[in-house]
Protein backbone atom coordinates (compact mmCIF):
# COMPACT_ATOMS: atom_id res chain seq x y z
CA UNK A 1 0.00 0.00 0.00
CA UNK A 2 1.37 3.39 -1.01
CA UNK A 3 1.95 5.80 1.82
CA UNK A 4 0.39 9.23 1.71
CA UNK A 5 2.54 12.30 1.78
CA UNK A 6 2.43 14.60 4.80
CA UNK A 7 1.32 17.31 2.42
CA UNK A 8 -1.19 15.16 0.53
CA UNK A 9 -3.83 17.87 0.31
CA UNK A 10 -1.33 20.49 -0.84
CA UNK A 11 0.03 18.07 -3.46
CA UNK A 12 -3.50 17.32 -4.68
CA UNK A 13 -4.36 21.02 -4.95
CA UNK A 14 -1.10 21.79 -6.75
CA UNK A 15 -1.92 19.19 -9.42
CA UNK A 16 -4.99 21.21 -10.47
CA UNK A 17 -3.33 24.64 -10.55
CA UNK A 18 -1.28 25.95 -13.48
CA UNK A 19 2.44 25.54 -13.02
CA UNK A 20 4.64 28.55 -12.44
CA UNK A 21 6.53 27.83 -15.67
CA UNK A 22 3.27 27.92 -17.66
CA UNK A 23 2.44 31.32 -16.23
CA UNK A 24 5.96 32.59 -16.91
CA UNK A 25 5.65 31.69 -20.57
CA UNK A 26 2.27 33.44 -20.96
CA UNK A 27 2.79 36.50 -23.16
CA UNK A 28 0.05 38.51 -21.40
CA UNK A 29 1.65 38.08 -18.00
CA UNK A 30 5.21 38.76 -19.20
CA UNK A 31 5.40 42.36 -17.92
CA UNK A 32 4.36 41.37 -14.39
CA UNK A 33 5.44 37.72 -14.33
CA UNK A 34 8.29 38.42 -11.92
CA UNK A 35 5.71 39.53 -9.32
CA UNK A 36 3.36 36.59 -9.83
CA UNK A 37 6.13 34.01 -9.83
CA UNK A 38 7.52 34.97 -6.45
CA UNK A 39 7.86 31.70 -4.48
CA UNK A 40 6.23 33.14 -1.37
CA UNK A 41 2.94 33.49 -3.27
CA UNK A 42 2.88 29.78 -4.11
CA UNK A 43 3.68 28.29 -0.69
CA UNK A 44 1.10 26.85 1.67
CA UNK A 45 2.01 28.43 4.99
CA UNK A 46 0.27 29.33 8.23
CA UNK A 47 -0.18 32.94 7.14
CA UNK A 48 -0.64 32.63 3.38
CA UNK A 49 -3.45 30.06 3.42
CA UNK A 50 -5.98 32.04 5.52
CA UNK A 51 -5.13 35.18 3.56
CA UNK A 52 -5.69 33.35 0.28
CA UNK A 53 -9.06 32.00 1.42
CA UNK A 54 -10.19 35.42 2.63
CA UNK A 55 -9.12 37.21 -0.56
CA UNK A 56 -10.69 34.53 -2.74
CA UNK A 57 -14.03 34.82 -0.95
CA UNK A 58 -13.90 38.62 -1.04
CA UNK A 59 -13.17 38.66 -4.79
CA UNK A 60 -15.83 36.01 -5.47
CA UNK A 61 -18.62 38.13 -4.04
CA UNK A 62 -17.43 41.66 -4.81
CA UNK A 63 -16.97 41.22 -8.59
CA UNK A 64 -19.25 39.01 -10.70
CA UNK A 65 -16.80 38.74 -13.63
CA UNK A 66 -13.02 38.45 -13.48
CA UNK A 67 -12.85 37.49 -9.83
CA UNK A 68 -9.87 35.17 -10.39
CA UNK A 69 -7.76 38.06 -11.67
CA UNK A 70 -8.89 40.31 -8.84
CA UNK A 71 -7.97 37.62 -6.27
CA UNK A 72 -4.55 37.17 -7.90
CA UNK A 73 -3.83 40.91 -7.89
CA UNK A 74 -5.01 41.28 -4.29
CA UNK A 75 -2.75 38.39 -3.26
CA UNK A 76 0.37 40.28 -4.36
CA UNK A 77 0.62 43.02 -1.71
CA UNK A 78 -0.54 40.88 1.23
CA UNK A 79 1.55 37.81 0.28
CA UNK A 80 -1.42 35.46 0.23
CA UNK A 81 -1.36 32.05 -1.43
CA UNK A 82 -2.29 32.98 -4.98
CA UNK A 83 -3.45 29.57 -6.31
CA UNK A 84 -5.71 29.10 -3.29
CA UNK A 85 -7.14 32.62 -3.63
CA UNK A 86 -7.93 31.92 -7.28
CA UNK A 87 -9.50 28.53 -6.52
CA UNK A 88 -11.76 29.83 -3.74
CA UNK A 89 -13.37 32.30 -6.17
CA UNK A 90 -15.22 29.36 -7.70
CA UNK A 91 -17.69 29.58 -4.81
CA UNK A 92 -19.56 31.89 -7.17
CA UNK A 93 -19.91 30.41 -10.63
CA UNK A 94 -22.64 30.36 -13.28
CA UNK A 95 -24.35 27.41 -11.57
CA UNK A 96 -24.45 28.94 -8.09
CA UNK A 97 -25.06 32.55 -9.15
CA UNK A 98 -28.90 32.38 -8.90
CA UNK A 99 -28.60 31.08 -5.34
CA UNK A 100 -26.15 33.84 -4.39
CA UNK A 101 -28.35 36.51 -6.04
CA UNK A 102 -31.27 35.51 -3.83
CA UNK A 103 -29.07 35.37 -0.72
CA UNK A 104 -27.48 38.75 -1.53
CA UNK A 105 -30.91 40.32 -2.03
CA UNK A 106 -32.16 38.99 1.29
CA UNK A 107 -28.98 40.07 3.10
CA UNK A 108 -29.26 43.52 1.52
CA UNK A 109 -32.92 43.84 2.49
CA UNK A 110 -32.18 42.72 6.04
CA UNK A 111 -29.17 45.00 6.39
CA UNK A 112 -30.78 48.09 4.94
CA UNK A 113 -34.24 47.40 6.42
CA UNK A 114 -35.91 48.88 3.38
CA UNK A 115 -39.66 49.48 3.55
CA UNK A 116 -42.16 51.71 1.79
CA UNK A 117 -41.93 54.46 4.42
CA UNK A 118 -38.28 55.21 3.62
CA UNK A 119 -38.72 56.11 -0.05
CA UNK A 120 -38.58 59.78 -1.00
CA UNK A 121 -40.99 61.98 -2.95
CA UNK A 122 -38.91 61.74 -6.14
CA UNK A 123 -39.00 57.97 -5.97
CA UNK A 124 -42.78 58.01 -5.50
CA UNK A 125 -43.28 60.08 -8.64
CA UNK A 126 -41.07 57.76 -10.61
CA UNK A 127 -42.64 54.63 -9.15
CA UNK A 128 -46.20 55.60 -10.17
CA UNK A 129 -45.46 56.67 -13.76
CA UNK A 130 -44.44 54.78 -16.84
CA UNK A 131 -40.96 54.23 -15.40
CA UNK A 132 -42.21 52.21 -12.43
CA UNK A 133 -40.36 49.13 -13.63
CA UNK A 134 -37.10 51.10 -13.75
CA UNK A 135 -37.50 52.30 -10.15
CA UNK A 136 -38.17 48.74 -8.99
CA UNK A 137 -35.18 47.47 -10.92
CA UNK A 138 -32.85 50.08 -9.41
CA UNK A 139 -34.11 49.37 -5.92
CA UNK A 140 -33.73 45.61 -6.39
CA UNK A 141 -30.29 45.97 -7.98
CA UNK A 142 -29.08 48.36 -5.28
CA UNK A 143 -30.24 46.10 -2.48
CA UNK A 144 -28.67 43.07 -4.15
CA UNK A 145 -25.39 44.89 -4.81
CA UNK A 146 -25.21 46.01 -1.19
CA UNK A 147 -25.96 42.41 -0.16
CA UNK A 148 -22.98 41.24 -2.21
CA UNK A 149 -20.73 43.78 -0.49
CA UNK A 150 -21.90 42.53 2.91
CA UNK A 151 -21.39 38.90 1.81
CA UNK A 152 -17.89 39.73 0.53
CA UNK A 153 -16.76 41.30 3.80
CA UNK A 154 -18.43 38.79 6.13
CA UNK A 155 -17.45 35.68 4.15
CA UNK A 156 -13.83 36.89 3.91
CA UNK A 157 -13.65 37.36 7.68
CA UNK A 158 -15.28 33.99 8.40
CA UNK A 159 -13.13 32.25 5.79
CA UNK A 160 -9.97 33.72 7.30
CA UNK A 161 -10.90 32.48 10.78
CA UNK A 162 -11.98 29.01 9.61
CA UNK A 163 -8.90 28.50 7.41
CA UNK A 164 -6.63 29.59 10.26
CA UNK A 165 -8.41 27.24 12.66
CA UNK A 166 -8.20 24.28 10.27
CA UNK A 167 -4.51 25.00 9.70
CA UNK A 168 -3.86 25.00 13.47
CA UNK A 169 -5.75 21.71 13.91
CA UNK A 170 -3.79 20.08 11.09
CA UNK A 171 -0.46 21.25 12.50
CA UNK A 172 -1.42 20.11 16.01
CA UNK A 173 -2.36 16.65 14.72
CA UNK A 174 0.88 16.34 12.78
CA UNK A 175 2.85 17.42 15.84
CA UNK A 176 1.01 14.93 18.08
CA UNK A 177 1.69 12.08 15.64
CA UNK A 178 5.36 13.04 15.43
CA UNK A 179 5.65 13.13 19.25
CA UNK A 180 4.02 9.71 19.54
CA UNK A 181 6.44 8.24 17.01
CA UNK A 182 9.36 9.80 18.88
CA UNK A 183 8.08 8.39 22.19
CA UNK A 184 7.67 4.95 20.64
CA UNK A 185 11.23 5.01 19.27
CA UNK A 186 12.56 6.22 22.62
CA UNK A 187 10.67 3.44 24.44
CA UNK A 188 12.15 0.89 22.00
CA UNK A 189 15.68 2.19 22.59
CA UNK A 190 15.24 2.23 26.37
CA UNK A 191 13.73 -1.26 26.28
CA UNK A 192 16.64 -2.54 24.18
CA UNK A 193 19.19 -1.00 26.53
CA UNK A 194 17.54 -2.46 29.64
CA UNK A 195 17.08 -5.92 28.12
Amino acid sequence: MATRSKTWLADKLKSYFPKREELASNRYLAPIAHRFLSPELWRFTRRSVPRGVALGLFAAFIVPIGQIFLAAFLALPVRANMPLAAAVTFVTNPFTLPFWLVIANRVGNFTLAIDAATTGVATEGMATGQFAWLAEFWQLAGVTAFGFVVLAVVSAAIGFLIAGGIWRVMVARRRTKRLRRMEARLDERLGAQQG
